[in-house]
């Protein structure tokens, strides 16, 4: 039989350790050589029932006079063991949609009121973070900031006990090389933050705007 990625399929998944957060799986799946072969990987366990995403990033634009300014945040990853520059981003709650997760998130974590951008800019596609590992997967929520709202004028996120986030902004023309300058001041970039300036980048060279 020749290959064919329609052969491709599960055919039992096996526990080999589980914490509240997620499981570590061994999972027997037939190849597209219809080949029997074995793949170890992490499976979420806080998806809520009946939710086809885990959560969302949140692409906060600022809107100001001089341009459109990113929200990004530093936050300290232990798998890592480094601080990260990432967008907003949160697990969505039982029974909640994208839109109100990623309103509820960009309060909490950093205080901005904001608005979900209208059409097909708003909320992507369902995105898998890293699909050879891991079942994690989240909509990006483009949201945009009227910085001339009162409540935005001084901004006070509502962070839970065990977070510690700093907030700051970037010009949006300008995040591919703060990117490169903040790697080369030892941060890690978030594969969303990185995605995202490299796009913008991918549109000047090629003229694509």
């Amino acid at each position: 039989m020749a290959p064919s990625l329609s052969n491709a399929r599960v055919e039992k998944q096996e526990p080999l350790a589980s914490t509240a957060y997620g499981t570590f799986a061994q999972t027997t799946y037939t190849g597209a050589d219809n080949q029997t072969r074995t793949w170890e990987s992490a499976t979420r366990k806080t998806r809520p029932a009946g939710s086809l995403i885990d959560g969302v990033g949140i692409v906060a634009i600022l809107e100001k006079e001089s341009g459109p300014e990113i929200l990004l945040q530093k936050q300290y990853r232990p798998p890592i063991d480094k601080i990260c520059i990432e967008v907003p981003a949160g697990l969505i709650d039982p029974n909640e949609s994208a839109e109100t997760c990623a309103i509820r998130e960009l309060k909490e974590e950093t205080g901005y009121i904001g608005k979900v951008i209208e059409g097909g800019l708003g909320i992507t596609p369902v995105m898998f973070n890293d699909p050879g590992f891991c079942n994690t997967n989240l909509n990006m929520v483009h949201v945009a900031v009227d910085m001339s709202d009162p409540e935005n004028q001084n901004p006070k996120p509502e962070l839970e006990e065990n977070e510690f986030i700093d907030c700051f902004t970037v010009p949006l023309k300008d995040l591919y090389a703060e990117c490169r300058r903040l790697e080369s001041e030892g941060y890690a970039i978030d594969a969303r933050v990185g995605t995202l300036a490299e796009g913008i980048e991918v549109a000047k060279q090629w003229k694509l705007t």
